[in-house]
């Protein structure tokens, strides 16, 4: 749970392994767990919280796939709540057969611990206050934290001398973080190169291919986001992956729910991440408590059974997902594409024709605008049933331009008016004859 709680202000991508599993890992050890079982359940932990708001790679999916954030929040948390029992229910099992010691619970001895801790516990408090209220963001929250730990550590708990702990701490840490980095180079990398090789896309024909109704499309999808999850970061494979799978998915032939397709994204890359051969999370494991990555290989192999066993459930149960949704009674925006277009039969009536108010009757748009009369004729004033011409121009010039006569192209005095009688009326320059000399 506590790693769950971490990875869903992280993406996933080993922060929860260095800065809980650092913490877990040696506790584990100190009650006498198994090696294996405490390298695997901090290893598998580091990918948890994914599925629980305010998950950053929830928000992000949201984004690419157009759908509603908040209903996506909603859709992850029964299928969250099951991988932690999973995980949780192996945990209790393999400490009954271990026999591990257990200790009764004393309220008195509860609150006596709480308040011991009352440091440790305020400070998450402060960071999902501070996020949430807008006053800190994810790398200011970061560095929030980085400080608290300082002073609690250096000042009030006294446990860490300012002169001789504190350069030792800051050389491993920072020798520790930028293996990491490396590490994560190295796979933003690799996503680069497959990028550009068009690997995904080449991946998604071949199972288009073969593809012959949703249960097929849900099991080759399973298998390509495993792979897509060993390989790639989170971040590139949601704005890489999600754009391709997404119209394929929620073709009418397939069927798949826009939110549930996103609940086994996401919870397909949380088990890649721990994946062999090549999953990030072993990687990190490996250098952040310095075991070789093939231990790490068999410790985790229990938790991706667990963690398969999650997918399997939320991969064929939709209601786990799209239930929670319906909580959520805001309705979607439509999308352009579902508008009636002029002429559709589908809409029964012409789209302008409703925004308009024309009678439908005729498939000219600029009459069912205006009317069933001439066009010019409505606006200019001409006489109903014939063309519009110079001499309604003459007629509705009476008023307002004062004309007299019919405009004749020729210049001359007399009642009857001329081009340069309308050059005078509209202030034009004189229109030069070329001919002239």
């Amino acid at each position: 749970m506590a790693s769950a709680f971490f990875t869903t202000f992280t993406d996933g991508n080993g922060i929860t392994i260095g800065a809980i599993g650092g913490l877990l890992f040696p506790a584990l050890m100190s009650d006498k767990y198994p090696e294996k079982f405490s390298l695997g359940i901090v290893t598998a932990g580091g990918s948890l919280g994914l599925l629980f708001p305010p998950s950053l790679p929830l928000i992000l999916y949201g984004i690419v796939a157009g759908v509603m954030i908040e209903k996506l929040f909603l859709a992850g948390i029964i299928p969250g709540l099951i991988t932690l029992a999973i995980l949780g229910g192996y945990a209790i099992y393999v400490g009954v057969r271990e026999k591990m010691p257990r200790t009764r619970f004393e309220p008195g001895e509860a609150w006596k611990a709480t308040w011991n801790a009352k440091w440790e516990i305020a400070l998450p408090l402060v960071l999902i206050g501070g996020l949430i209220s807008g006053a800190m963001r994810i790398h200011e929250a970061a560095a929030f934290a980085s400080i608290y730990a300082l002073v609690i550590e250096v000042w009030i708990y006294k446990d860490v001398s300012f002169r001789k702990d504190l350069p030792h701490i800051i050389r491993e840490s920072t020798t520790m973080f930028g293996a990491i980095l490396a590490i994560l180079a190295t796979a933003i990398g690799f996503t680069g190169f497959l990028i550009t090789a068009d690997v995904p896309a080449m991946a998604l024909d071949l199972m288009s291919e073969i593809i012959t109704g949703p249960f097929m499309f849900l099991l080759l999808l399973n298998i390509f986001l495993l792979v897509v999850g060993m390989l790639m970061d989170i971040f590139s494979a949601i704005v890489v992956v999600v754009p391709l799978i997404v119209p394929i998915a929620t073709d009418p032939s397939i069927g798949i729910d826009p939110y549930h397709l996103g609940i086994i994204f996401l919870l397909n890359l949380e088990i890649g991440y721990l994946t062999p051969p090549v999953g990030l999370n072993l990687f990190i494991a490996s250098f952040r408590f310095d075991k070789p990555v093939t231990l790490l290989y068999r410790a985790v192999l229990p938790f991706i059974g667990l963690l398969a066993i999650a997918l399997v459930l939320t991969t064929y149960i939709e209601w786990l997902t799209v239930a929670p949704t319906t909580l959520d009674s805001r309705e979607e925006i439509g999308n352009i594409d579902d508008m009636p277009l002029p002429g559709d039969d589908a809409a029964n009536d012409d789209l302008m024709n409703d925004i308009m108010g024309g009678d439908g009757s005729d498939d000219d748009l600029m009459n069912d605008i205006m009317g069933d009369d001439d066009l010019m004729n409505d606006i200019m004033g001409g006489d109903d049933g014939d063309e519009f011409n110079l001499d309604d121009l003459e007629n509705e010039g009476d008023d307002e331009f004062n004309l007299d006569g019919p405009v004749e192209a020729g210049g001359g005095a007399g009642d009857e008016p001329t081009l340069d009688d309308l050059e005078a009326e509209f202030g034009l320059d004189p229109i030069e004859d070329p001919a002239a000399p």
